[in-house]
């Protein structure tokens, strides 16, 4: 029978998702603006998006699967460096554990008894959870998140090309443009409710960068157009 996942490696996977969707709506949405901003040619508007959206694809896949896969290196380092402290110094990691639990609040004959239990249980764990703060044994899977990735990229893609593709000349950078700005607010606020971070600063940092991007693109785009055109 396969493992049940945890919550943590659910939420991380949701993380790959979430971050490649809106990595997929700002780089091609930022390409495509640049490009609107050089030519008014829908072929070459709607191609550079689409090969923008492929090399984001592979490139998203590639790196979530290095990151997670760097992650669970260190994390296995961790665990053998404190297996080797567990066997040359238990009682050091036995007062380690008690003074974390300590500083956390609680009395020093609790945690004392706190420490002998957990520690009999299962030292390693128990260690390795108050010093390095992660759980032996729920890793995210790297290939999950690459997976996730590869497919949240093209998904978030599809929004700035479709956009930029399908409204009429005269109002479809505005219209991307605002687009973009909703997308972003979404995939903003989505990303610090799974970071349990403040919500309203999230969804205006994510907005604030992707106007930015599309801002620089748009500018430099234009100026390419101009000199091209003169």
């Amino acid at each position: 029978m396969a493992k049940k996942r945890s919550l943590s490696q659910k939420i991380n996977v949701l993380r790959a998702s979430v971050m490649g969707a809106n990595d997929g709506i700002v780089s091609v949405a930022g390409i495509v603006i640049g490009v609107a901003g050089a030519t008014s040619n829908n072929f070459a508007i709607f191609i550079s998006g689409i090969s923008g959206m492929l090399a984001g694809t592979v490139s998203m896949a590639m790196g979530e699967w290095v990151s997670v896969n760097t992650q669970k290196d260190s994390q296995r380092h961790a665990i053998s460096l404190q297996k080797a402290a567990l066997s040359s110094a238990y009682d050091n990691e036995f007062n380690t554990v008690k003074h974390k639990l300590m500083g956390d609040g609680i009395s020093a004959d609790l945690a004392a008894q706190a420490t002998s239990e957990m520690m009999a249980k299962d030292p390693v764990k128990t260690t390795v959870r108050q010093k390095y703060g992660f759980n032996v044994g729920e890793y995210t899977n790297p290939l999950s998140a690459a997976i996730a990735s590869m497919i949240s990229f093209p998904t978030g893609s599809i929004l700035p090309l479709l956009a930029i593709t399908l409204f009429p000349k005269t109002i479809r950078i505005p219209a991307t443009f605002i687009a973009v700005v909703i997308a972003l607010a979404i995939t903003g606020y989505t990303a610090a409710q799974l970071g349990n971070a403040n919500k309203g600063r999230g969804m205006i940092r994510n907005i604030i960068s992707g106007i930015l991007t599309m801002l620089v693109t748009y500018t430099i785009g234009t100026l390419i157009g101009t000199l091209i055109g003169s």
